[in-house]
């Protein structure tokens, strides 16, 4: 995992790859678990008799459970020591380039776009890429705005 020991090494970081998370499974109960939650339960999802039949031979996982993700990715993916405290405020661009058949192994890269002094801290806007181990491209890119509090 990536460490910057103050926020404010961040700023001379703009443009580069700041962090890389580890490999997290996509099972089937978390498919499930996110379709109770969100009451998405399209068959692509739920249904891996019917999914295997289907365009992609099983299961997928939801764009917006991916997505969902990038909480997870973020606090593996690279550390603050500073930091007390961090928040999701938006997103810019969100895309989902491929699908997520069960049992995919995803991680994300950051690369940081812009670093925004703020009282008590800075934004940043981060370009996420999640990829699928074996994939040959991402399955969800995302602008993410974070305000990091100091």
């Amino acid at each position: 995992m990536q460490r910057f020991e103050t926020l404010a090494e961040l700023a001379s970081h703009v443009g580069e790859e700041i962090g890389l998370s580890p490999w997290v499974e996509i099972t089937q109960a978390r498919i499930q678990q996110f379709a109770d939650a969100t009451d998405d339960q399209q068959w692509i999802h739920t249904d891996p008799a019917r999914a295997a039949a289907g365009p992609f031979g099983s299961t997928i996982a939801h764009g917006f459970l991916t997505l969902s993700m990038l909480s997870c990715f973020f606090d593996q993916g690279f550390e603050i020591a500073d930091s007390q405290m961090g928040l999701n405020y938006g997103l810019n661009k969100v895309r989902f380039p491929a699908p997520v058949p069960v049992g995919s192994r995803l991680r994300a890269r950051f690369k940081l776009l812009s670093y925004e002094p703020i009282a008590g801290g800075a934004q940043l806007a981060v370009e996420v890429t999640v990829e699928r181990e074996g994939g040959d491209k991402p399955v969800c890119v995302a602008e993410s705005l974070t305000r990091r509090y100091t």
